[in-house]
């Protein structure tokens, strides 16, 4: 019988909120802790989400577990009504933090591939160290994660599509139907084909359909609005209500379409065409990356509300979010590109890239998308002088793509900031702006800041003058390990600023 003297429940405490707030969030069906603890009933075998729509069990009924995979491990089963699987990540998953980048590789499926001890080597920990240290803060060792994201996905495909049963297995990353079928039936206690007939919704023909929830509040105008303003033509489109885009290679081409759920419900609506199943979990985890679902936007304001100059943003735009890049290869294109003219400027010169070099299409996918954005290998040796890049920004983008491509730089999650900013400023051509803008964008890394920002020296002072690189990292201090989001917040209230001045 859980309470918060139960010696039993001390384990999994450090990783969940204090009992009193997991009991009034739970009680009161509050959205903002969706993901960051699960509710496990004991007299039913079944764990829940925050928002469970289903009549509240009694206290003494009540376990609360910090991952799903912890619920798992202690014999209880996915609710069927509020669905664990459509929870976003918890904080824990993001920054430096040897279990958020272990995380990260989890979430992109290293395990499926690679031993235990591979794992651990990657984070600079010994594999007895990497296991304790998971069980010690979710409840649940690393290989019990990793099956519990891939059952979780594979549930969400039942209900939501009509993808048969074979091509859920190996959406979900399983080698073959019959291990799928037996971790599903061991797991769950249902084969899968049984729970298609009892809780499958209609599926309608058109492509498939993803619900993709987030913690609220959600500022999905000024994200949409920032993707619009950088839109490339031919490789995506930004409207007023979505964004989509050409994903894939040469070889498999697909597309996608992101949109506000249509209910109003915390979720974007993820749309995905002619993309294979075995490509669906990592198309999942970009978008959940592109857009900051899993992002806890409490514990975000919880630090930066005690910045002065932040607290008023923070009024403004509480649910302001990082808008990362699909691709990091393109997305390093269009840093370089940018260093030190417009953002219009910018995107010109990367749409001409993309025109000149990327791969054209015989028929577009859909009105306006017709084009994939080029290849390292298309850009190590292009000619870009023509398209209105100087000299040097030509020379860094070869250079890159390069480096990209023999390994001296890449976009691996599992790096610390200060690792990933070391490789890529070792590259003539990178700075420091460079790096951790590419660290905020390509990676959606919550910490970096781009200090030698011009735009951000002066935001950051209450009178507009202009700090120094080194003041404004000194001043950026209080703001970790979340200074990624004020700067966001600072860019935003300098283009306000600049917009009001307007006459």
């Amino acid at each position: 019988m859980p309470n918060p003297q139960n010696p039993q429940q001390a384990r999994h405490d450090s990783a969940l909120p204090p009992w009193a707030v997991c009991e009034q969030a739970r009680l009161s069906r509050d959205s903002r802790f969706d993901g960051l603890f699960f509710t496990a009933v004991i007299t039913t075998g079944v764990y829940c989400r925050p928002v469970c729509p289903a009549p509240p069990p009694k206290p003494d009924n009540v376990r609360y577990f910090a991952h799903a995979a912890a619920a798992e491990s202690a014999g209880f089963r996915p609710c069927l009504r509020c669905r664990p699987e459509l929870s976003p990540a918890g904080a824990w998953r993001r920054g430096d933090a040897a279990l958020a980048r272990a995380l990260a590789l989890i979430s992109e499926g290293f395990l499926t591939e690679q031993p235990l001890n591979a794992l651990a080597e990657r984070v600079h920990l010994g594999e007895r160290q990497l296991r304790r240290l998971f069980v010690e803060r979710l409840g649940a060792p690393p290989l019990r994660v990793h099956t519990t994201r891939r059952l979780l996905f594979a549930k969400q495909l039942l209900t939501e599509t009509a993808l048969s049963v074979t091509d859920v297995a190996l959406a979900a990353g399983f080698g073959s139907l019959r291990r799928f079928n037996t971790a599903f039936s061991e797991t769950y206690r249902l084969a899968p084909t049984l729970l298609r007939k009892t809780e499958a919704t209609t599926v309608a023909d058109g492509p498939l359909t993803l619900r993709l929830a987030y913690r609220p509040p959600y500022d999905w105008p000024a994200l949409l609005d920032f993707l619009r303003g950088r839109a490339l033509p031919g490789v995506e489109i930004a409207d007023e209500h979505s964004y989509a885009r050409l994903i894939g290679h040469a070889d498999k081409i697909g597309w996608l379409r992101v949109s506000p759920w249509p209910d109003g419900s915390p979720a974007l609506k993820l749309e995905l065409h002619e993309v294979a199943p075995a490509a669906l979990l990592d198309t999942v985890s970009r978008v959940r990356r592109m857009f900051d679902l899993d992002a806890d936007p409490n514990a975000i304001a919880g630090t930066l509300e005690a910045v002065p100059r932040l607290r008023p943003l923070l009024a403004r735009a509480p649910g302001l979010r990082i808008p990362s890049g699909w691709d990091g290869f393109e997305t390093a294109v269009r840093a370089i590109v940018g260093q030190q003219i417009s953002v219009a400027a910018a995107r010109t010169v990367v749409a001409r890239i993309a025109q000149r070099y990327g791969s054209v299409l015989p028929n577009a996918l859909a009105p306006g998308l017709n084009r994939l954005f080029p290849t390292p290998e298309r850009l190590a040796e292009a000619d870009l002088t023509f398209l209105g890049l100087i000299r040097a920004r030509a020379d860094t983008v070869r250079r890159m793509a390069r480096a990209l491509l023999d390994g001296r730089v890449d976009f691996r999650r599992d790096r610390t900031l200060d690792e990933f900013v070391a490789r890529w400023t070792a590259l003539p051509g990178i700075g420091p702006w460079t790096a951790h803008y590419l660290a905020l964008r390509a990676l959606g890394h919550p910490d970096a800041f781009p200090a030698h920002d011009l735009v951000l020296q002066r935001a950051a002072s209450a009178d507009e003058t202009r700090l120094t690189a080194r003041a404004l990292a000194a001043w950026a201090e209080s703001c970790r390990p979340w200074r990624g989001y004020a700067a966001l917040h600072l860019w935003r209230d300098a283009t306000s600023n600049r917009m009001k001045a307007k006459p």
